[in-house]
């Protein structure tokens, strides 16, 4: 007979706290951390903080990289990627932390992974500027996640 494997069975969902499936948007393990932080599971106030404050700082840290940009000042890109990875790698913004993660390499006039030199500063600013559209896109549907998900605890 076969056996029968439920989600409510799989081991690895032990101590879930029934959060909604965020996708490969924001994981899931992470951001469960930063809930258990909360006093109280029904306003969940302590972690809204947080989240709201990272909205807060991104939104800030976008509008100083697009001067940066215009600027071409790639060692103030690499300062504010290495920023904001640290935050949004807190709340389990993996695609945000990843794409922020680029540009702190590119501004360091290294290559995606950070591992090869590249001198050429306008190719930096290049690749900068087009991982900044998918950056902004995902940081837009983690947002919405994270709004539409704390607006259910209001």
């Amino acid at each position: 007979m076969a056996e029968r494997h439920d989600s409510q069975d799989d081991p690895s969902d032990a101590g879930s706290t029934g959060l909604p499936d965020f996708g490969d948007n924001i994981d899931q393990m992470t951001f469960e951390q930063i809930l258990e932080m909360d006093e109280d599971d029904g306003e969940r106030e302590f972690s809204k903080g947080i989240v709201e404050g990272f909205f807060e700082q991104a939104e800030t840290t976008f509008q100083n990289m697009d001067v940066c940009l215009k600027n071409g000042d790639l060692d103030q890109l690499s300062s504010l990627g290495h920023f904001l990875k640290g935050s949004s790698a807190t709340l389990g913004l993996t695609k945000v932390k990843d794409a922020c993660e680029k540009i702190q390499h590119y501004g360091a006039h290294k290559d995606e992974s950070g591992n090869n030199h590249v001198s050429d500063s306008d190719l930096c600013l290049e690749r900068i500027k087009k991982t900044m559209i998918p950056l902004k896109r995902d940081y837009s549907e983690a947002e919405t996640l994270l709004r539409r998900f704390y607006h259910d605890f209001n």
